[in-house]
């Protein structure tokens, strides 16, 4: 019997892009032979993932699971809204939500990671469902938050299922103050965070790029002023903290469970109930999609071209 070596399952891989087990199995039963291994996996529908790669995939579940005092949240991309209400993508979903703290935020690191209850890797499980599935999946990115002497608060919009929805958000509270009450808060400012959108806690946060964009814009309209340079210099500082750090930094921003006081005064009325001050010292926000440039499908020119290779 043919000795399956390590490198003949790497170059198998390659070719089809099943799982490593599977790969291994495929050539366990041809004795060795590549051709008849993948001739064994696409008749088991195994080495579709490879062909469907190239497909982008911008919809599919964000994912969160917070365990007292550490959090993560991943974002698990598919082609169709289908696939996310399909209860095999959920279910795996799930599993990568609670395995992602181990990865620490790193995907490469997270995809190497065992699966649990299977032989392969968290790699290996996702391309076994995509051959299954029939879709394009990938895991796009993820988030751990872990603070000592608090608790990590989560809230899930638009939610498919336990933990599971389009937009995902952590915050991290840190108090010595009553730790049920402190989770009740952070749940209203999680909730707060996926309404308003906050890009940081602080101004050092910000991405310097976002800053001068708003700096650039207020500026070109302070020269139609006509004021001295000095003076639009100071202008264009003033709205800047007015108005665009208000919007986007997290403690500036409106608490929107009252619509009233910033959220910054808002965790300082809160600290007198929950018996101790408390400080938000991280949040993250995973909104299903944003940032990934959908193609635009042409149906007509679609069925023109399969039409034409008919």
């Amino acid at each position: 019997m043919t000795t399956i070596t390590a490198s003949m399952v790497k170059d198998l891989r390659e070719q089809t892009g099943a799982g490593m087990m599977d790969c291994k199995k495929a050539l366990s039963e041809s004795d060795g032979d590549i051709e008849g291994a993948i001739d064994w996996l696409r008749k088991k529908g195994l080495s579709k993932a490879a062909k469907k790669s190239d497909r982008i995939a911008a919809e599919g579940l964000v994912g969160v699971f917070a365990d007292g005092a550490e959090g993560s949240v991943i974002e698990v991309n598919s082609e169709t809204d289908f696939v996310a209400r399909n209860a095999q993508f959920q279910t795996m979903v799930t599993e990568f939500t609670k395995l992602a703290a181990k990865a620490d935020g790193h995907v490469a690191k997270f995809l190497t990671l065992n699966y649990p209850g299977a032989d392969g890797t968290v790699e290996d499980h996702l391309k076994e469902a995509i051959a299954t599935i029939g879709e394009n999946m990938t895991v796009r990115r993820l988030a751990t938050l872990r603070v000592d002497g608090g608790v990590i608060a989560d809230y899930v919009h638009n939610k498919v299922g336990d933990g599971l929805g389009k937009i995902g958000v952590l915050v991290a509270l840190k108090s010595d103050g009553d730790k049920a009450k402190l989770a009740e808060f952070g749940r209203q400012l999680a909730m707060h965070v996926a309404a308003a959108a906050p890009l940081a806690l602080t101004e050092a946060e910000l991405d310097p790029a976002a800053i001068e964009k708003e700096r650039a814009i207020y500026s070109e309209q302070a020269k139609a002023s006509g004021k001295p340079p000095e003076i639009i210099e100071k202008m264009v500082e003033g709205r800047l903290r007015k108005e665009f750090f208000q919007q986007v930094l997290l403690p500036q921003q409106t608490f929107v469970i009252d619509g009233k006081a910033t959220v910054a005064q808002a965790v300082k009325d809160a600290a007198k109930d929950i018996g101790a001050p408390v400080e938000i010292t991280a949040f993250v926000r995973y909104a299903l999609g944003e940032g990934i440039e959908k193609k635009e499908e042409d149906f007509a020119a679609e069925v023109a071209a399969a039409a034409g290779a008919s």
